[in-house]
């Protein structure tokens, strides 16, 4: 589905993903110190697009021992320099999920976080979402196997074009290697198809 995948930022321990077609499972294994602040470091599974874009996925986290705040993403970025511009949804292994943005080159990032989960009860979203109409991005999820919904408000970022989109996975922890599993992904060159 993606048309590359990259290591974003100076990751100690090199990260690789693989597609298995049987279970149509992306399996994505990463360290790096985290996707936030003013740079990142993870595994980035990308395309290059234009428009209006819908991207979802199912996250599951094999390992019950990882570090709590490593995050899969679902996530819009600019270019691929470790401190783009960029939206995305994250949910971390304690089960939180964010809609964050970096509003441009080199800035903080800053989001709207969403404590249903994690360690309060163990909640996870069965499926989230991403999805950017024109200038407007909205994160939506499934919590238990409901169709999508827009979660919370959205935010409001340009992107130029084209501007790169996929999944990616960061461990938290700089030198030590963990594992997300993304799969039954949707991605559509349209708003409106977040399913």
């Amino acid at each position: 589905m993606f048309q590359g995948q990259s290591d974003i930022g100076s990751a100690v321990v090199p990260g690789s993903a693989s597609f298995d077609p049987a279970t149509q499972q992306y399996i994505v294994n990463s360290a790096g110190y985290n996707i936030w602040y003013t740079r990142d470091e993870f595994r980035f599974l990308w395309s290059k697009m234009s428009g209006d874009v819908s991207l979802a996925a199912d996250v599951t986290f094999p390992n019950p021992d990882g570090y709590g705040d490593r995050k899969a993403v679902l996530v819009i970025r600019q270019d691929l320099d470790d401190d783009s511009k960029e939206a995305m949804i994250g949910e971390h292994g304690v089960g939180m999920i964010h809609l964050a943005q970096r509003p441009k080159k080199g800035a903080s990032i800053n989001d709207m976080q969403y404590r249903f989960g994690g360690g309060l009860n163990g909640v996870h979203a069965k499926r989230i979402g991403i999805e950017k109409h024109g200038d407007s991005i909205a994160i939506f999820i499934s919590l238990t196997g409901e169709p999508m919904h827009q979660f919370g408000p959205p935010i409001e970022l340009h992107f130029d074009e084209p501007f790169y989109i996929g999944i990616g996975f960061c461990s938290h922890l700089p030198a030590t290697s963990d594992t997300a599993i993304l799969s039954n992904l949707r991605l559509e060159n349209a708003a409106g198809n977040v399913r």
